[in-house]
């Protein structure tokens, strides 16, 4: 596999991340896993800043279309669990991208908080300049996504799965892992799916048990 770079080496797999945690709370009421706390390890950030792009690019490719008062009630609930960036719709043509043909409305009726920004894809764009460096990821809640375009594309990497192994480096994020999952069981029950992230299948399965 050549040069694995040393932070790679130590970050824990979600499969000892799951085996390795405790349990706490309540078994029987959908309990979070606790994640392990590693010493921070050099080269590591302490912060990481979460792009959160469920509502944009986790949806645009579902061929059913999600009503735009889902799409506002999920942006909604992910503002208020810490997460500073949300990317909330595209303004492109509908004849291309259906799904996103309601921006406009969606817009107009999130609940906009202090402190959390809400971009969107404009078709003007030549491409998104990201510094995905060590200190930015971009996921999308319940592992939503994937290129509309490109047949059995897989999905983005689930928001919950990235705070837990971040929480487990011992990297802040800021955001609330309990109140993501809450949002990504919201927005997976509206579209019939089944979540893609680890961490949330894993939670749930306990409380089931």
């Amino acid at each position: 596999m050549g040069n694995v770079p040393s932070a790679v080496k130590h970050c824990l797999s979600y499969q000892q991340l799951l085996r390795e945690h405790l349990w706490i709370g309540d078994p029987g009421a959908g309990v979070l896993p606790a994640p392990v706390q590693a010493t921070q390890l050099p080269g590591l950030p302490e912060y990481v800043k979460i792009v959160e792009v469920g509502p944009r690019d986790g949806l645009q490719n579902e061929k059913t279309i999600v009503p735009t008062n889902i799409k506002i009630e999920l942006i909604n609930q992910l503002s208020q669990t810490g997460l500073s960036v949300i990317e909330v719709t595209s303004f492109v043509s509908a004849k291309w991208v259906p799904q996103m043909a309601d921006h406009t409305e969606v817009m107009k009726g999130i609940d906009q908080r202090p402190g959390v920004h809400y971009p969107v894809l404009t078709p003007n764009l030549q491409g998104f300049h990201r510094a995905m460096g060590i200190s930015v990821v971009d996921s999308s809640v319940s592992g939503l996504g994937g290129c509309p375009y490109a047949k059995g594309a897989t999905g983005n990497v689930a928001t919950e799965d990235v705070i837990y192994m971040l929480n487990g480096l011992g990297i802040n994020t800021g955001v609330n892992l309990y109140k993501v999952m809450e949002a990504g069981n919201f927005i997976c029950m509206a579209v019939n799916k089944t979540t893609n992230s680890k961490v949330a299948q894993a939670s749930f399965n306990v409380g089931i048990e």
